[in-house]
């Protein structure tokens, strides 16, 4: 039997919009849910938390399955984190900087996130439009999500094809800086020489790392090392080459020819999302309405005993 995880504490930042939507998710689940938003969008989240209070109560319901807690120094997430014969689950949402601080002084079980490092490999068998169009998208339509691209990898058999064709694209959307391998640099009129730091980077702006690859292998080599266990995508019109990548990839979500964007609870069927997590205990990827509850054994019996 699905049943609830019971209470959660979400810890987050300036998204009035985690209110709401982690207040709906917890409630249909069975769960309740304290609350502790940031500073700058305290007024809003109060306002969120006083409708929803209204409507729980004109329908029988505690009102403290929801808590906005109005305190927003530091010093509440400490005591928060310590709660542990109360709080079930924490799950942070914001930058690396506060899931990491959570993830070390919590005594609950933490939902980790710390960032998204999502890869797109154009394979040399890949549909260089396909490629173009996903490349772009995945970069530019919202470069601040964590399931956009932030390093693009090219074989070397269809590099001195595609980077031209990525140079402009790149160019003509958004004005996106490249920080390139030695071998991709020419193709860049304003790249910069990629450091080591630069593919483990986060841009979450309009910058974009590029390496060019000696073969599959190595595609799946620099993927592993410096992935965040959020999303990769492959494009390729080879389905064996596609097939290994899906095997060789263990990040939450794997795409074949499709943007990166779709990385995304609502776009994968779970409707809304209470966070993603890159940890594989007890959830992994996108999380909806399913991984806010767990499982209990329902076992009838007529006497029957074990021998």
């Amino acid at each position: 039997m699905r049943i609830p995880l019971g209470v959660i504490a979400m810890i987050y930042e300036a998204r009035p919009n985690v209110t709401a939507e982690a207040a709906a998710l917890c409630i249909k689940s069975g769960n309740a849910v304290i609350l502790r938003g940031g500073s700058e969008a305290i007024h809003s989240n109060l306002a969120i938390a006083h409708c929803l209070h209204t409507v729980l109560a004109a329908h029988g319901c505690d009102k403290n399955v929801v808590s906005v807690i109005p305190d927003t120094s530091r010093g509440v997430i400490e005591e928060l984190l310590q709660q542990s014969d109360t709080i079930d689950l924490v799950i942070p949402r914001g930058g690396e900087g506060l899931i990491r601080y959570v993830s070390d002084n919590s005594r609950i079980p933490v939902i980790q996130h710390y960032k998204g490092v999502c890869h797109l490999y154009i394979d040399k068998y890949a549909d260089l439009d396909k490629a173009v169009n996903i490349l772009v998208n995945g970069k530019t339509q919202k470069p601040s999500a964590c399931n956009a691209f932030e390093t693009f990898l090219v074989h070397q058999d269809i590099a001195e094809q595609f980077l031209p064709l990525a140079a402009k694209a790149l160019t003509e959307a958004a004005q996106v800086s490249v920080h390139a391998c030695q071998q991709s640099l020419p193709y860049f009129d304003n790249g910069q020489l990629a450091t080591d730091e630069d593919y483990h980077a986060e841009y979450l702006a309009q910058e974009i790392a590029v390496k060019v690859v000696t073969s599959f292998d190595s595609a799946i080599s620099h993927i592993n090392q410096y992935c965040s266990d959020h999303t990769e995508v492959i494009i390729t019109q080879d389905i064996s080459r596609s097939q290994a990548f899906i095997r060789q990839i263990n990040s939450s979500v794997v795409m074949v020819n499709a943007s990166s964007r779709f990385s995304d609870g609502n776009q994968l069927g779970l409707g809304s999302e209470i966070g993603i997590s890159t940890s594989k205990l007890h959830a992994y990827g996108p999380m909806g309405l399913e991984a806010l509850t767990t499982e209990k054994f329902i076992v009838y019996g007529d006497g029957q005993v074990r021998s």
